[in-house]
Parts: structure tokens; C-alpha cells; sequence
């Protein structure tokens, strides 16, 4: 149990309310901060400002998926107020504090190393990785069949990346007949590729492999659409990119072109916020029980 134990929530989607609830079952003290226009209250929690914590009782912090942006802003689904985590109230915190984040970012980075405090990266768990893939899958799906007129099955697709998600992304499509090839930079995922039946190439032909292009999915956060690869991939094409903000698209010139590009941050939460919540809460309930734990045997 998390008896006694002061966690914060700072911020969020609709995922939150699931590790709210698994965790007022473990009964934690939560302070829910960004969640005042939720119209929902919650035994065990209370919806407060940061400046209403006291930083020096807290145990542990739970970011949104997202973590921070550049400043040190957090996502806030539930309200129109500014919530941040600065590096003087992460420094008021007890030395076992520890962050709870889906991603890092580099202003997290910063302030974690500044302050001595340990962030845990949820989404660098495989575990986390291979269950969040079941509904990024089906949102991809969903959202090319909305945004094609054309059908999965025969449909020539890239997916770039074949990552936990990539992986489960080329699977489904090839499944659904559609003519599937996969482009990265590792040997070892053209040889993934390979062993599961579909086309597989070196990013190096990017170029080339988009020629006849009519979806293409990214995976990978780092610039790879760029627009030297745009310029040769038809018109009528569509791209989603589910990699991480900003994504791996110059979208800039796929507009200038005319292609439908779009960039799908959180797409788990928003098909499906309960499973993929369920999922987040589960592995953070796991993590806590066995952290304090740890912390209570010491």
C-alpha cells in the first residue's frame, strides 16, 4: 500500500484519471495540480495550486506523458492555468523524490541533474512501450482510414522506424494486405523486417522508396521526411507521424506541396485514455509499491 505516501500530479489527459484512481486504491495522498475544471472529485485527493504544496512532504511527482516543455510547462487537459515545475520547488523536495514523466525533455534533464533528483522514464521501459503500440496501432489505423480514400488492403505504405511500435504498426498492415515496407537505419530492424515478410530498406534510399508512396507512418523523432524526400513522394500521399513533438516531418513543405501530413502527439489517449491510462497506472502502482518498499527496508 501507499499509505501516507505524498504523491503530485501535475497535469495531463484523460490517462491521469486512471493512475488517479489506481492510486487513491493504494491509498496515496495525491495533490492533483492542472485538474481544477475536472468535474470529478476523488476520495484520498485534492485539487490544488503548486504554490498550496509544501515541496518539502512530497514523495513522488508524476508528469503528463509529455513531461515539460522548454520552460518547464506541463500539458493541463483539466485546466486553463499555467502549471510548471521549476528547479527551486524540485529542490524543496525530499532527496527520495522522484519524477515520473512518459518522456524526458532537455529543461527536465536540466533541473533533475541540477537538483539531484531521479526521473523515471516510463516510455524507455519495453514493457510500457509494447502495451501503449496496442492502441497507437488502432489510432493510426483509425486515422489513415479517415483521412484515405483508398483502402488499407493493396495500399503501398511506408513505416519508418520499426521500433516497439513500428514493429506492431508494419504487423497490422502487412496483415491487412496492404503492400508494407520499412525503412531504417539498423541492421537489425532490416533484418526484423525481413524475417516478418515485408520490403525492408537503409533510410540512405529514402528518396527513392517514396516514388510510389500513398501512406507513410513515422515513427522515428528526428528529421527524416525532409524536403529533399517530400519533393519526391506523390502529391496525393498522406503521412502521419506519430513520433514525439516536433516529430520527424517538415511540414512546412508538405503543405507547400500539397500533401496531408499530420502529427498525432498522445494518439494512445486519445483513442483509447482508458486503456492506455490503465496501462500507465499499472506500471507507476508497480514502481511505487516496490520503490517505498525498497525505502522501508533501508
Amino acid at each position: 500500500m501507499l499509505t501516507n505516501r505524498h504523491i503530485v500530479i501535475m497535469g495531463g489527459d484523460a490517462r491521469q484519471i486512471e493512475v488517479i484512481n489506481r492510486l487513491t486504491s493504494l491509498d496515496a495522498h495525491l495533490s492533483l495540480v492542472g485538474f481544477d475544471q475536472l468535474d470529478r472529485n476523488f476520495n484520498g485527493a485534492s485539487k490544488l495550486n503548486m504554490d498550496e504544496i509544501n515541496a518539502k512532504e512530497v514523495d513522488s511527482i508524476i508528469l503528463p506523458v509529455s513531461g515539460t516543455d522548454h520552460e518547464g510547462n506541463v500539458e493541463t487537459t483539466f485546466s486553463n492555468k499555467t502549471v510548471k515545475l521549476s528547479k527551486e520547488w524540485l529542490a524543496e523536495t525530499p532527496e527520495h523524490c522522484t519524477v515520473y514523466s512518459g518522456i524526458s525533455t532537455p529543461y527536465l534533464n536540466t533541473i533533475s541533474e541540477d537538483t539531484q533528483r531521479e526521473v523515471v522514464k516510463l516510455f524507455a521501459r519495453d514493457d510500457v512501450a509494447i502495451y501503449n503500440s496496442i492502441p497507437t496501432v488502432e489510432g493510426t489505423l483509425m486515422m489513415v482510414i479517415q483521412n484515405t480514400d483508398i483502402t488499407i488492403h493493396q495500399a503501398n505504405v511506408i513505416v519508418l522506424g520499426l521500433g516497439r511500435t513500428g514493429m506492431s504498426i508494419a504487423r497490422v498492415f502487412h496483415a491487412l494486405g496492404a503492400n508494407v515496407k520499412v525503412g531504417s537505419r539498423n541492421p537489425e530492424q532490416i533484418a526484423r523486417a525481413v524475417e516478418m515478410g515485408v520490403k525492408a530498406f537503409y533510410l540512405k534510399e529514402l528518396e527513392k522508396e517514396v516514388e510510389d508512396n500513398e501512406i507513410c507512418i513515422n515513427t522515428i523523432p528526428a528529421l527524416v521526411l525532409t524536403s529533399k524526400v517530400l519533393s519526391k513522394m506523390p502529391a496525393s500521399s498522406f503521412i502521419i507521424d506519430i513520433a514525439s513533438l516536433p516529430g520527424g516531418t517538415d511540414f512546412r513543405y508538405a503543405k507547400k506541396r500539397g500533401i496531408k501530413a499530420m502529427i498525432t502527439p498522445g494518439l494512445p489517449g486519445m483513442v483509447a485514455p482508458k486503456t492506455a491510462g490503465r496501462i500507465i497506472a499499472n506500471v507507476l502502482a508497480e514502481l511505487l509499491l516496490q520503490k517505498f518498499a525498497e525505502e522501508d527496508e533501508s
